[in-house]
């Protein structure tokens, strides 16, 4: 009787010891690629400091994260910004909600004719990118800098036609995003989102204006509802917003990556 007591006892410890492993681990997806490198280093770091284990969950297209997350076969996914989020969630009715930020994968301004935006001369012809979401986030970018005035520069797909005030006389030209690169010799600006910009050669350093921090764009960790303040979310969004993870982003990405969090 004794043993078979022990022996229940032990099935007992052991069914708990699964359970609290079970709860102290989160499903995280990420899309294939140097972001998941990254994601790696906040794992680690939620290992070693929480004992919270961050199960990494690949995907290879932008879509399937958030069906993922919504039907519970994730915890949270970060590969996407909020305008992207906020779109998925008119579009399918998704309940999520924001747990952090990660990083700004910068749209940047580059010129082959002038090394600063003062050089820029009235009249300048500049490329924006065609697709709603990068065109906004350039002439949103020109509106901060004072170079143009628009109508709502919180309308993030903004077109040249939502520009109040051209003081300058800058020429637009909208032209497919990857096609920037190859267009940029021919116009004294052109905003190259950084998909694009580092297989170019382009580095962020060399652009005469760029996205920071305070970018909507910012990419950012997504739960969903209710689950932002949960013990183990929390812990992995501190475990990311740490120096090494900035370091790895660093080298991976060049410069080309900007903390979102430093302004929270």
């Amino acid at each position: 009787m004794q043993k078979v007591i022990i022996g229940s006892l032990t099935a007992l410890a052991l069914a708990i010891n699964v359970a609290n492993a079970e709860t102290r681990t989160i499903k995280m997806g990420t899309v294939a690629g140097p972001e998941t490198e990254v994601m790696e280093v906040a794992a680690r770091i939620a290992k070693e400091e929480y004992d919270l284990n961050v199960e990494i969950i690949e995907f290879t297209d932008y879509v399937t994260p958030n069906a993922a997350l919504a039907d519970g076969s994730l915890d949270a996914n970060a590969y996407q910004h909020e305008p992207y989020m906020q779109a998925m969630v008119n579009d399918r009715g998704y309940d999520f909600a924001i747990a952090g930020y990660t990083f700004v994968y910068p749209i940047g301004a580059y010129s082959e004719k002038y090394d600063s935006i003062d050089e820029l001369p009235d009249g300048a012809q500049i490329a924006l990118p065609n697709d709603p979401s990068n065109e906004g986030r350039a002439l949103i970018l020109m509106h901060n800098e004072g170079l143009i005035t628009l109508n709502d520069p919180t309308f993030l797909e903004a077109t040249p036609i939502d520009i109040a005030e051209n003081p300058r006389n800058f020429r637009f030209r909208e032209i497919e995003a990857a096609q920037l690169p190859r267009v940029l010799p021919d116009v004294d600006m052109a905003f190259i989102n950084n998909t694009f910009a580092q297989p170019a050669g382009l580095s962020l350093d060399d652009a005469l204006i760029k996205e920071g921090p305070e970018s909507p764009y910012v990419n950012l960790i997504a739960v969903r509802g209710g689950d932002e303040e949960r013990e183990e979310i929390r812990q992995l969004v501190d475990a990311y917003q740490r120096d090494e993870v900035i370091e790895k982003a660093e080298e991976l990405f060049k410069g080309a990556a900007v903390p979102g969090w430093i302004e929270e």
